[in-house]
């Protein structure tokens, strides 16, 4: 999401081209979200945009229960040797728990080797070689 919001981000070009193909609405987390406009920080400009993304309808925030929070503790204990954060662990949850495969994210290098229910590989979006290094 930073990404799609912080036009000097290099990932922004490809993260804008990609989600046009996506279908939408995208599911994500309140702890994705929270480290979204940790991200942005104090620039006025992309917080808005990023709020204009929320409010598009273009995401939906998939609820994570209480009853829920021990296999995030799994997941993060499992990953520790990648220091999982609590976003990553929710997203991967999430992923279990809907059946999804595909994850729109610019950060491969841990979701290459995070795996769904311990054995199916995310599909990621953007791809690495769009990043326009």
């Amino acid at each position: 999401m930073v990404a799609l919001v912080d036009r000097d981000d290099r990932w922004h070009r490809a993260c804008v081209e990609v989600l046009e193909d996506l279908r939408l609405p995208l599911m994500t987390s309140t702890a994705v979200l929270t480290e979204a406009f940790h991200l942005v920080g104090d620039s006025a400009r992309e917080r808005a945009a990023l709020w204009a993304f929320i409010r598009s309808g273009a995401i939906h925030i998939g609820e994570i229960l209480d009853a829920e929070l021990p296999a995030l503790e799994v997941l993060m204990t499992k990953y520790g040797d990648r220091a999982m954060d609590f976003a990553d662990a929710t997203l991967v949850h999430l992923a279990e728990r809907e059946s999804l495969t595909d994850i729109f994210t610019i950060d491969h290098d841990d979701f290459e080797t995070y795996r769904i229910a311990g054995r199916r590989r995310f599909r990621i979006v953007p791809d690495r070689d769009r990043s326009g290094r």
